[in-house]
This record gives C-alpha cells, structure tokens and sequence, in this order.
C-alpha cells in the first residue's frame, strides 16, 4: 500500500536522517491562535498536531483538560477550527486529535471528508479501541486521511504488530500508562515499547506523553523516530506565551535534535574537537 499525505513526508525526513518533531496546539485556545501554527512550523515541526477540543478528553492531564476547556468557554467548535485552518497554506502536515464522540456526531464519513477539505493529513482518535476502529479507517483512508493508532507499554506483542500494521502516517508510542502531562523523566518502558513496535513494521514511530526538554526528546529519539510535544507547550501557552515564544522553545527542541543526529552521523574526533578539521 502506498504512504499517504502525512508518511510519506514523515519517512522522507526519517530517511534523509532526520529526527521528527511534532508539536501540539489545541484549535481555538486563543484569539489569533493560528499563530502558533505558523510558529511551529517556522521552528521546524516535521508535523503539528491539532487538539480538536472536546469536554470529556479521558486521556489528557490537567494541562490539556484545561486547555479543551478553555478552547470550549471562548466557543470554539471543531468545525470552526477547520474552518480557520482551511485559511491557512502551512507546509507542514496538520495532525487532528480529538475523541471518538466528535466523529461520531458528524459520522465517520463526513468527518474525514471535512478534516481532507481543512487540508489535514492525519487523525488521532485515543478512545478508539482497535477492535472499532474498522469504519473509521476505512472512512478516513477513502478521503486520504491517514488514521494513526496508539500502542502503550502495556500492548500484548500481537496487537502490538496489529496496531503497527493498521496504522497510517505513524504508530503513535505512548510513554506511560497514564494521562498525558509533563514528568521529570522519560519512563523507562517507552524505550522497550519502541524496540517492541519496530520489531515487526518500518513504519515511523513517535514517541509522546512526558517529554517537554531538550534532554528528554534527545534521549526518546535514540530509540523513537521522533517525539511529540504537547503538554509542554500548552502551559506555556496558558501561562500566556505567544506564538514567537513558543515558537523560540520549539527552536530549541529542533536545534537539540538536530545536534544528536549531526553527532551520531559524524561522530567527533579529537581534531574536529581542537576545530582543526575541515
């Protein structure tokens, strides 16, 4: 099966060497909020994955819930959030998250037709069990939509190869049995979760869920193909960042990542250590 609109420029850049960064907003959080769609892309996002707010997110931490709320209290729907972002000509692939209640209330068809007319590439549905998930993949691969699927640490290894099979655009790795939020460490199962995904796909994985430093993205993409970024910049999109500080945090996050790549291909030697090679 060919790669959709959102693998195929995910595999170019893991191909090319490169690791993947993927930011997340959620739609409607602020007036002029589609600036930080612009911001990430200007930072070097590979993809930016768009929160479609809705009132119950079960899988989503404070940080998050907060956010959906307050996207929600200044009346944004997830029509209207297409709508704006139908506007936009971002050369990054767009990403929706959101939960199986939305789809459900347009149906599986008519929202993937609407997500395609937006322009996004891809979407995530986390309260979509596996098992379900047949007439939404169908729906979304018949409008070009790639639907990407989660697989957590504790995903037996079958379902892990079957998650990795069905999946579009990148298996999604979820780094903890838990909500999303910001954490001191990566957790340890997230590095034998990725190995366990690439056993049995060439598919990109990304990691996500508690990565929010330099550091921690660096040490997720030493096993991961990238990382996604989500609780991290929605507090500081809270706590009142604008779109070029957010934007100047992702830029840190790409040029981290960057380095590892450069370091890992060419490693140092003692001379280019001393700057006295070419």
């Amino acid at each position: 099966m060919s790669t959709g609109l959102l693998e195929s420029p995910l595999r170019a850049r893991r191909d090319g060497g490169h690791k993947l960064l993927m930011p997340y907003v959620t739609g409607g959080i602020t007036p002029g909020w589609t600036g930080y769609l612009r911001a990430f892309a200007a930072a070097g996002a590979d993809a930016i994955e768009l929160g479609l707010p809705f009132s119950d997110p079960t899988l989503d931490g404070a940080t998050i819930q907060e956010a959906s709320d307050a996207a929600l209290a200044r009346g944004a729907t997830a029509h209207g959030i297409l709508a704006e972002v139908a506007e936009l000509r971002l050369d990054v692939p767009l990403v929706a998250s959101t939960y199986y209640n939305l789809v459900l209330r347009d149906g599986p068809a008519e929202f993937c037709r609407a997500l395609r007319r937006a322009g996004v590439a891809g979407l995530i549905v986390p309260d979509l069990p596996l098992d379900e998930a047949g007439e939404l993949a169908d729906a979304a691969a018949a409008t070009g939509v790639d639907l990407v699927l989660l697989a957590s640490p504790a995903t037996p290894q079958r379902r892990l190869d079957e998650i990795a099979r069905r999946s579009r655009g990148f298996v999604y790795a979820v780094s903890v049995m838990g909500t999303t939020g910001e954490r001191a460490a990566l957790a340890e199962p997230a590095a034998a979760l990725t190995e366990r995904i690439k056993q049995g796909s060439d598919r990109p994985v990304l990691l996500g869920f508690g990565i929010s430093t330099p550091e921690q993205a660096v040490e997720a993409t030493r096993r991961a193909d990238g990382v996604v970024i989500g609780t991290a910049i929605m507090r500081r999109i809270l706590d009142g960042a604008a779109p070029d500080d957010v934007g100047a945090y992702l830029t840190g996050l790409r040029r981290a990542l960057d380095q590892e790549c450069d370091e890992t291909r060419w490693p140092a030697t003692p001379d280019t250590r001393r700057g006295t090679a070419p």
